[in-house]
């Protein structure tokens, strides 16, 4: 049974995760009429939720100053507002592992709110952290996520760690970052959203 009850509570974080709620919302309409018109899902929405991921880390890493050290991930995605939002801790921050708990998530709310089963959630919930995995190798990490609010877990556990690249895996994944660049309109490519409301879908 999925427990996602916030401890904190005042009206500004209330109104940030309720715009978290809504992005969330239009992903389960989309993956919902998908299902009703005989396509999965889980057969396109994954690449498409990575291809976003991909985007964004490409402009965190280019914004943030610090390279593809995970301390500029942090910076850039993971900063305060964020942190009262999905009521984060920073378990460990270097340049080579970063490690977040989240207590709660406004995706799964919407998720819960809109009459997903729980199995639909965690669904939903994987998809959605394709993107997360995307701004990871942008960084040239890996996302491990060992407890997750959405199967059943007290917290979600992002853990970011670096990864050894040869030479070829490192040519593929530039090759494969400026190729979803590509396929962006460009009027999409000059700004980089708030902290707070582009974790997640990024939520993710």
């Amino acid at each position: 049974m999925i427990v996602n009850e916030p401890k904190i509570k005042n009206g500004l974080l209330q109104a940030i995760r309720e715009q978290l709620e809504h992005r969330a919302l239009w992903m389960y309409l989309l993956c919902d009429e998908a299902k009703k018109k005989g396509l999965n899902p889980e057969e396109y929405a994954p690449a498409a939720i990575k291809r976003c991921g991909l985007y964004q880390g490409d402009l965190l890493v280019k914004k943030g100053g610090m390279g593809q050290s995970l301390k500029g991930l942090k910076k850039a995605l993971f900063g305060k507002a964020a942190q009262l939002v999905f009521e984060m801790k920073i378990v460990e921050s270097t340049d080579d592992k970063l490690s977040i708990d989240f207590h709660y998530c406004p995706l799964v709310k919407a998720w819960q709110k809109a009459g997903c089963t729980d199995e639909e959630i965690a669904t939903l919930c994987d998809i959605a952290m394709c993107g997360d995995h995307g701004i990871g190798e942008c960084y040239g990490a890996v996302l491990d996520l060992p407890k997750c609010i959405a199967k059943g877990d007290d917290m979600c556990c992002l853990r970011y760690r670096k990864k050894e690249n040869t030479t070829e895996e490192s040519i593929h994944f530039a090759q494969e970052v400026e190729m979803h660049r590509k396929e962006l309109p460009p009027s999409n490519k000059a700004e980089l959203p708030d902290e707070a409301t582009s974790y997640t879908l990024s939520t993710s």
